[in-house]
């Protein structure tokens, strides 16, 4: 750890854009960082900048360009690394000194640009450029770690707590799909994941560190081992062995991977919960074909059905996006219609964003970005209106509540099994962090984003 010496004392600040993913690798970085000595700061005086940034939609790489701009201008002496999914697409523009990309500022540019493959290693990048960018003593660095997507091979573990009580686990990397709107597997590669003793290791670390909550997070957690002779059921059975955690949350998985075998299991396991986030994209079988999604409306429509078969009570979101190429007004009337009949907890709406390199880009019909807006606040209205009827569902029942430290005007908020949102009063908060406690469920709090709940001593 010598090679490291010179950064015990220093001060760093992150910023993550994007998915639970990126999230859950900027803190595995954190940690790192703090291992060596680095402390972690928000008040305009560190030492190392990093940006984890995000590349889904055009807003995100605005944002990403904010961001970079704030800090450097906030944090004037600092070495700035950027890594995540706009630096692998874009490393060219990341890492020259083009107008795109150079900051209005004294600083210049970047210091530090990390791809995907060379994230295991950037604390010996920054420990390599902090030292070189003192004997250069002026002007930013310029260091590049990026290569082509083929060159993408590396799993890079992550697990990370945030500042709520529950964990995010990293099971698995890239996706081999090719989705014609989508630039995740030119940003992360080819679907990668580690062995299942490994995540359960990290399971039984977290377990120990008095976590009691797990959500499995990833590109395409389905695809889990299925290039090393495992699979994700058998890692969601060897994980529901795992003493001291409580709870497991599977975060996306793609209806054809959702096996009736998994759904079955989870319906009778210790641990996993009645909760599962489902991407649909389109509720329109011609859309849906025009995406290269492997499945139509009918497989969703009997996936659902399974999932309630087992576990009637089991909270489900779904992902769709909103004004895709070739989307026609007719086509969203048919995925409004499919939603509004499909028996669900809550959506999350995308509005399409074209990306640059995709096959989406050659479909003809482009829909217009006021009907985009429109499209996408009835599908909101939509998803208010089903969260809603499901909380109602359980007004008056008793549930138990895992209850998260970070406090909300005076409360402190938590979540049933089945991903219903619970508020009570904060006066006990100290006692209630991080503890699973019975609850009867009130009505609505005053926003209607949780149900009041009332301990049971």
């Amino acid at each position: 750890m010598a090679q490291y010496d010179d950064m015990n004392g220093m001060k760093a600040t992150f910023r993550t854009l994007g998915c639970k993913l990126n999230y859950a690798e900027t803190s595995y970085i954190e940690d790192k960082l703090r291992s060596i000595g680095v402390e972690t700061t928000d008040n305009g005086n560190a030492d190392i900048c990093l940006v984890n940034t995000c590349s889904v939609t055009e807003m995100a790489d605005h944002k990403c360009r904010q961001v970079i701009h704030k800090l450097v201008k906030d944090n004037p002496q600092a070495f700035v690394v950027v890594m995540g999914c706009y630096v692998q697409l874009q490393p060219q523009k990341c890492s020259s000194c083009s107008s795109f990309w150079v900051l209005s500022l004294s600083s210049g540019c970047l210091d530090l640009v990390v791809g995907m493959e060379n994230k295991g290693k950037i604390l010996e990048y920054i420990a390599e450029g902090i030292a070189r960018k003192r004997q250069q003593k002026s002007g930013a660095l310029h260091m590049q770690k990026s290569g082509a997507m083929r060159d993408i091979k590396t799993f890079v573990p992550s697990c990370s707590r945030g500042d709520r009580t529950r964990y995010f686990l990293k099971v698995q990397d890239g996706c081999d799909y090719f989705c014609t709107y989508c630039t995740i597997p030119y940003a992360r590669g080819f679907s990668r994941s580690p062995s299942a003793d490994s995540i359960v290791t990290q399971a039984k670390e977290v377990a120990a560190q008095g976590g009691k909550e797990i959500v499995i997070t990833g590109v395409n957690i389905g695809d889990f081992g299925r290039k090393g002779g495992e699979n994700f059921e058998m890692l969601v059975k060897r994980l529901d062995k795992v003493d001291g955690i409580e709870r497991y949350r599977i975060s996306s998985i793609e209806p054809n991977l959702l096996t009736k075998e998994i759904i079955d299991f989870c319906a009778k396991s210790r641990s996993f919960m009645p909760h599962f986030h489902i991407p649909l994209q389109s509720g329109s079988d011609t859309v849906l074909k025009l995406m290269h999604r492997r499945y139509d409306t009918k497989f969703f429509a009997e996936k659902l059905s399974e999932v309630h078969a087992a576990m009637p009570d089991a909270f489900i979101g779904i992902d769709v996006i909103v004004g895709t190429r070739g989307e026609t007004p007719e086509l969203f009337e048919e995925t409004f219609e499919f939603l509004s009949a499909l028996d669900f907890a809550q959506l999350h709406v995308f509005p399409y964003s074209e990306r640059p390199g995709t096959q989406a880009l050659k479909i003809p019909y482009i829909v217009k970005q006021q009907d985009k807006h429109e499209r996408t606040q009835r599908l909101i209205a939509l998803s208010e209106k089903k969260r809603k009827d499901f909380y109602r569902r359980y007004c008056g029942t008793q549930r138990k509540v895992l209850f998260e430290h970070t406090m909300h005007n005076g409360k402190i908020h938590g979540f049933t099994d089945n991903y219903i949102r619970v508020e009570v009063p904060g006066e006990n908060a100290e006692n209630l962090d991080n503890r699973l406690v019975n609850v009867v469920l009130g009505d609505f709090n005053a926003d209607e984003s949780a149900l009041k709940g009332t301990i049971i001593i």
